[in-house]
C-alpha cells in the first residue's frame, strides 16, 4: 500500500478561507465556527486546525486576503483621489463581511507598525499614492474618512439618499488643501 499524498496546505487554507467568507456572507461572523466549517467542507475539525490554529487565525487570514483584494481594487483604477476613494467604498459595499473582518472584528494583525503584514502595507500604499505627502498623514486621514463613511453607511447610520453628497464633500475636503498648495507653489 502506498502512502497517502501529503495534503496541499495552501489549497486547504484557500478552501477554508472561501468557506468562511461564504458562511459569513450568508449568516454573519457568528455563523462561522470551526465545527460548522468542518461540516460545510466535509472534513473533521482537526483538519481545519491543521490549516488554522484557531478561529481568530482564520479570521485574520480572511482579513489579510481582504487587504490584498482591496489593494488590487485600488491598483486597478487611476491613481486619482476620486477613483481610489470610489474603489475603496465600492469594495466595502461589495464585501461587507470581509470588510468587517478587516476592521471591526478583533484582530491579531499589526497596523502602522514595523511588523505590519505586506497586504496591509500594499492597501495603505495605494491610498498614499492618491493622497501623497511627506509622512503619510494625508493618506491616514483619507483612510479614516473613507472608513467612517463605509462603516456608518453599512450600519444604516447615514441617510442613504445623501451618499453621493457625502462622497463629493469628502473628496473636496481631502483634495482642496492640496490644490491650494500646488497653486501656491
Amino acid at each position: 500500500m502506498s502512502p497517502r499524498p501529503a495534503p496541499d496546505l495552501a489549497l486547504r487554507r484557500d478552501q477554508v478561507i472561501r468557506a468562511a467568507r461564504d458562511l459569513a456572507a450568508a449568516g454573519g461572523w457568528a455563523a462561522v465556527t470551526m465545527r460548522r466549517l468542518a461540516g460545510e467542507l466535509g472534513v473533521t475539525q482537526p483538519v481545519l486546525y491543521s490549516a488554522f490554529a484557531s478561529r481568530q487565525a482564520l479570521i485574520d487570514a480572511v482579513a489579510l486576503q481582504g487587504f490584498s483584494d482591496v489593494a488590487a481594487a485600488l491598483a486597478a483604477v487611476d491613481v486619482s483621489p476620486i477613483a481610489r476613494m470610489r474603489a475603496y467604498l465600492d469594495f466595502a459595499v461589495a464585501q461587507p463581511r470581509v470588510y468587517e473582518a478587516m476592521f471591526s472584528l478583533p484582530s491579531g494583525l499589526a497596523f502602522a507598525a514595523d511588523d505590519t503584514p505586506a497586504p496591509l502595507r500594499r492597501a495603505f500604499a495605494a491610498l498614499r499614492d492618491a493622497f501623497p505627502d511627506a509622512d503619510g498623514t494625508r493618506a491616514e486621514v483619507a483612510w479614516s474618512a473613507l472608513h467612517g463613511l463605509a462603516t456608518l453607511q453599512a450600519g444604516g447610520r447615514l441617510r442613504a439618499d445623501q451618499a453621493q453628497a457625502r462622497f463629493d464633500l469628502t473628496h473636496r475636503m481631502l483634495t482642496e488643501g492640496s490644490a491650494h498648495r500646488r497653486a501656491g507653489s
